[in-house]
């Protein structure tokens, strides 16, 4: 299964993670200076989710970050389900 929220689109994205040495100036060094860039991905805080779809009378599970989840809880679960539907995706 793919590492992507159903409800806001996130996914992993890459970057790097850095090594640094030396003294910061603040602490009356010359300055912290990068030794190593090593490449890293940065993966969404994904969850899989329970909700009680009244409407249906039935639960929905869905794969979602925790951004969405306030989503979810602040327009609720019938408006969101009807935008993914939208979408094309199943539910």
């Amino acid at each position: 299964m793919a590492k992507v929220c159903q409800v806001t689109g996130k996914k992993p994205t890459r970057g790097f993670k850095y090594v640094t040495r030396g003294i910061a100036k603040k602490k009356k060094g010359i300055g912290l200076k990068v030794t190593g860039k090593t490449k890293r991905v940065f993966n969404p805080n994904l969850l899989r989710k329970r909700f009680w779809f009244a409407e249906e009378g039935r639960w929905v599970s869905l794969r979602l970050s925790a951004q969405a989840m306030r989503t979810v809880e602040k327009n609720g679960i019938g408006k969101v389900v009807s935008e993914l539907r939208q979408r094309g995706q199943k539910v």
